[in-house]
């Protein structure tokens, strides 16, 4: 390439003849030109970066749109929750999951499951010496444990930690109160699962019944049911009821309905997240044609495939009519000019509670369902080896770590450049500062020839 220096600044003639160069601005000045091709990688390599976080912020946000699309994937989360209640909470309370069948239930609590326990007779304290020997403990009629009492362990504290360390299905804890100490042991598993029971004591420890093992005692429907436990599960499917007290005369009345709030939250979230990510590409590909100003992706075909994507998965609508359920638009979600979705609450609402199953069908029927298709289209767009964008981002990393290389050999070169040059122009420098001398010489010489000839 062609340099030019500033001729103010290095040009040889009478007047500046001894004074020199400024070497150190002539060298800047021609380094500047040196370093053009540089300044351009440099350039080229920021707009690189600024693709690569545009990339970046897209793909965070299909990744945010996917997680709210496959909440509605779930067949047990937000989109079937169920709201169940009680005519009577002090009796039965209940929770369903999505699998619950929106129904009406009669339930009567003839008697709670109770957890068998024992208790001993009274010591002075929590230390006072127990007789040495033995017993066994006794689950629903079989052995767990043989406890031995002996000299490392002959007080109720003592017992009490042999009986936990043996893990026989029970717990113990010493009891005191003003009357003194007692061992009270208390079954693991309630019900008639876990009656517990003691044989071949020998110690001086009595075993006193406190609770009696009992199953609870209920109807549903009409239909008895026995449970071993107050939290009564898979008697009505996807419910789990919570006994909370019995009454042999009292029908509690049970609804499993929709809830309404649960859904359209998660409904909500999916728009909002589409909304997002749709702004986000859309941001992407603005071009003012007047002031030729350009986003960083403006007119990247593979921002374009991701935006036409979106758009095609929002008009989606399933092959069955679904009881007129088939489409976003038929829950009341419309599109507006700029791609985006708006709710409208009061279709929404309606729809989750006069049609809730064929809500839950068109987002999550199998293969067909929205939800289900579009967590399909994401996936592929946000694989972090194939997806389109993923491999362009890849693609840009790679020009970028290439720039950064190729920067960096430059950069050795132009030091290089730089000390050469340096160099060069101190020496013609010295040339210049030395011609006085020089010149004076020359005169002297032809001075001495005049007077010889």
């Amino acid at each position: 390439m062609a340099t030019s220096i500033t001729p103010s600044t290095t040009t040889v003639n009478a007047t500046n003849a001894g004074q020199g160069i400024d070497v150190q601005s002539t060298v800047a000045q021609l380094m500047q030109i040196a370093r053009q091709p540089e300044a351009a990688m440099q350039t080229e390599q920021a707009t690189l970066s600024t693709q690569a976080s545009a990339i970046g912020t897209i793909n965070n946000a299909l990744s945010s749109l996917q997680t709210s699309v496959q909440v509605l994937t779930n067949f047990s989360g937000q989109l079937g929750a169920r709201t169940v209640t009680s005519s009577n909470n002090s009796l039965i309370t209940a929770t369903a999951d999505g699998t619950a069948t929106l129904s009406n239930h009669q339930i009567t609590v003839n008697n709670l499951a109770t957890t068998s326990s024992f208790f001993t007779n009274t010591a002075a304290s929590s230390s006072a010496p127990v007789a040495q020997g033995s017993f066994d403990i006794q689950v629903n009629g079989a052995k767990t444990a043989s406890i031995t009492v002996d000299s490392t362990n002959n007080t109720l504290d003592g017992v009490a930690a042999a009986i936990n360390n043996a893990n026989a299905g029970v717990t113990a804890s010493v009891i005191v109160d003003t009357k003194g100490a007692r061992l009270s042991i208390l079954s693991s598993t309630s019900g008639a699962a876990g009656a517990v029971s003691f044989a071949n004591n020998t110690t001086n420890l009595t075993f006193n019944q406190a609770v009696a093992a009992k199953d609870a005692s209920l109807s549903v429907d009409g239909i008895s049911i026995s449970s071993g436990s107050n939290i009564v599960n898979g008697v009505i499917p996807g419910v789990t009821l919570n006994l909370l007290g019995a009454d042999p005369n009292t029908s509690v009345a049970l609804g499993i309905t929709p809830n309404v709030s649960q859904a359209s939250a998660a409904i909500q979230s999916f728009v909002n997240n589409y909304n997002t990510a749709i702004q986000e590409v859309n941001a992407q590909s603005v071009y003012d044609p007047t002031t030729k100003f350009s986003q960083p992706l403006s007119g990247d075909s593979t921002l374009s495939l991701v935006q036409q994507q979106l758009y095609t998965a929002i008009s989606y609508s399933t092959p069955a009519s679904n009881h007129g359920i088939n489409s976003l638009a038929s829950l009341g979600i419309t599109v507006n000019n700029d791609g985006t979705l708006t709710v409208d609450n009061t279709a929404l609402s309606n729809a989750l509670t006069t049609q809730n199953a064929d809500v839950q069908n068109f987002f999550q029927a199998a293969s067909t369902g929205f939800a289900q298709s579009l967590n399909t289209t994401l996936s592929s767009m946000t694989d972090t080896t194939k997806g389109a964008l993923q491999v362009e981002l890849t693609g840009i990393n790679n020009n970028i770590s290439s720039l950064t290389a190729q920067i960096s050999d430059f950069e050795t070169q132009m030091v290089q450049r730089q000390t050469d040059l340096t160099t060069q122009y101190a020496q013609i420098n010295t040339t210049l500062e030395s011609l006085p001398t020089l010149l004076a010489q020359i005169n002297s010489q032809l001075g001495s020839l005049g007077s010889n000839a």
